[in-house]
C-alpha cells in the first residue's frame, strides 16, 4: 500500500489505517478475541501499518486485543491510542487530562498494548478544566522520556490546536470527516495546512451509511450507538438517501463500490489525510484497503462535488450528551 506522512513530524503510515473501536464496542456484538486478532493481522498482511485504538474503547479491551495482535510485528506498525477520559466516573464519560492522569493512563496503555512506547498519543477530547499548555507539556515530557513518539489531538478546535502546537508540535488531528460531514473544511483543515499537521478522519464511511448497506428500514441491535444518533433516525436516513445515491452513481461509473468512492474522495482531498475506516469483516477490510488504488480525476471530483453540494444532510451527527464534548 502507498504510504503517507502525517504533517511535518515525519510520522509515516499506510494511506489507509484501521480504526479498531468497532471490534470491541459501539457497532453491534464485540468480536471474539481470536477473531479480532486474526482480522488485525490480516490488515497488516494486506499493507495496513496504522492502527487506532483508545483506552476507553471497551473500556480497555480494545487495547488488549490490539496489543495481542500486533506484538509479533510491533516494530513494523504505528499504534495510536488516546487518553483523556475518567473511565471510573460517570460511566466513563467524565474527562480528565490532568498531567498525573495522563501519565497513569499511558502506563496502563503501554501494558495493555504490550509495548514500551506509543507512536501517536492523542488527547481524546479537550478537557476544559485543564489548560492545553499543561496537556501538551506533559506529552512533551513523555516524548523526551521515549514513552511517546508523537502528539495528537482529537476533535479539538482551532484555538486549542494552536495552543497545543505552540508547546509541542502536533503530528495529527483526528476528527470526523466524510462526504456527509464536511465542517472541518471551514476552519480546521486550513489551520492544519498552515501548521503542517496531519489529518486522520474517523467515520470516513459515515458510520456505514455511505456504503449503501443501510437504508431507512435498517434496524440496529439495542447496543449499537447509532440508535442514539439523530442522523440515523429513520426519517433522516430517508432524506439522506440522496447522498448515498450520488455516491453510488459515481461508483457505478468507476466500476468500484460506494465505500471505495467515499474513501478515495477523502484521500484525494489532501496528501496528508489518512482515513481510518473500521470493520469486523475481512471482505470489507479488503474492500476498504483497495480504495487506496482508486483514482478520482479532477472531473470525477467535480462531478461528485456538484452532486453532493446540492444535498442538505439531515440530522445532527451526535446526540446532545456527546456533542457537548466537542471543542469549538
Amino acid at each position: 500500500m502507498q504510504k503517507r506522512k502525517l504533517g511535518n513530524t515525519g510520522l509515516e503510515v499506510s494511506a489507509i489505517g484501521l480504526g479498531c473501536m468497532g471490534i470491541s464496542q459501539s457497532y453491534g456484538v464485540p468480536m471474539a478475541t481470536p477473531d479480532a486478532v486474526k482480522l488485525i493481522r490480516a490488515a497488516f498482511e494486506r499493507g495496513v501499518t496504522f492502527f487506532d485504538t483508545a483506552e476507553v474503547y471497551g473500556p480497555y479491551k480494545n487495547e488488549e486485543v490490539v496489543g495481542e495482535a500486533l506484538e509479533p510485528i510491533r516494530d513494523q506498525v504505528v499504534i495510536a491510542t488516546k487518553f483523556g477520559f475518567d473511565i471510573g466516573a460517570n460511566g466513563g464519560s467524565g474527562m480528565d487530562s490532568r498531567p498525573a492522569h495522563i501519565r497513569a493512563a499511558l502506563e496502563g496503555s503501554l501494558k495493555r498494548l504490550r509495548t514500551d512506547h506509543v507512536d501517536l498519543y492523542y488527547q481524546h477530547r479537550v478537557d476544559p478544566a485543564v489548560p492545553m499548555e499543561d496537556v501538551a507539556g506533559t506529552v512533551k515530557e513523555l516524548i523526551a522520556e521515549g514513552k511517546v513518539k508523537h502528539f495528537g489531538l482529537s476533535e479539538a478546535g482551532v484555538k486549542n490546536i494552536r495552543r497545543a502546537h505552540a508547546v509541542q508540535p502536533v503530528a495529527a488531528l483526528q476528527s470526523e470527516y466524510s462526504l456527509w460531514w464536511r465542517e472541518p473544511e471551514e476552519a480546521i483543515i486550513p489551520v492544519l495546512k498552515e501548521l503542517g499537521i496531519g489529518f486522520v478522519p474517523f467515520s470516513p464511511l459515515g458510520k456505514g451509511f455511505l456504503t449503501g448497506a443501510i437504508d431507512q428500514n435498517t434496524t440496529f441491535i439495542a447496543s449499537d450507538f447509532r440508535n442514539t444518533v439523530p442522523r440515523f433516525a429513520s426519517d433522516a436516513r430517508k432524506a439522506n438517501q440522496a447522498m448515498v445515491d450520488a455516491i453510488a452513481a459515481m461508483a457505478a461509473k468507476k466500476h468500484v463500490t460506494s465505500a471505495q468512492i467515499a474513501l478515495a474522495w477523502v484521500l484525494a482531498q489532501k496528501p496528508w489525510m489518512v482515513p481510518i475506516p473500521g470493520t469486523t469483516k475481512l471482505h470489507r477490510l479488503e474492500e476498504n484497503i483497495a480504495a487506496a488504488d482508486v483514482e478520482l480525476t479532477a472531473a470525477d471530483l467535480a462531478e461528485i462535488e456538484n452532486a453532493v453540494s446540492a444535498i442538505a444532510v439531515q440530522g445532527e451527527r451526535y446526540a446532545p450528551v456527546h456533542a457537548a464534548r466537542i471543542d469549538r
